[in-house]
C-alpha cells in the first residue's frame, strides 16, 4: 500500500466481507472494492458516506504519524461536506 492509499474492511448489508481502499491522485479520491483476495479491484463511482468517514478517519490516523500533509484532512473534510452537506464531522 503506497502513501497515497489507505484501505479498509467493511461487510454490506447481507454479510458478505468485501475490502476497499482509496487511492489518491493529486488532489481527488478514487475508491475500490473487491470480494475475495484475488479478484479485480472495481471503482466505485458514487461511494456512500461511510466510505468517506473511513479515508477520513485514515487521514487522520496518517497525519498524526506524519504520513500525510495535515493539508490533506481539510481536503477531505470539505469533499465530504461538498458531497454530503447533511454529515456530521
Amino acid at each position: 500500500m503506497g502513501k497515497g492509499e489507505i484501505s479498509w474492511n467493511k461487510t454490506n448489508h447481507e454479510g458478505k466481507k468485501f475490502q476497499v481502499y482509496a487511492h489518491r491522485i493529486g488532489d481527488q479520491w478514487s475508491f475500490f472494492f473487491r470480494h475475495k483476495r484475488f479478484d479485480e479491484w472495481e471503482q466505485m463511482n458514487q461511494p456512500p458516506l461511510e466510505d468517506w468517514l473511513e479515508l477520513l478517519d485514515g487521514v487522520r490516523r496518517r497525519a498524526q504519524r506524519r504520513l500525510v500533509r495535515p493539508e490533506e484532512i481539510e481536503r477531505v473534510e470539505k469533499t465530504i461536506r461538498e458531497r454530503f452537506p447533511e454529515a456530521d464531522l
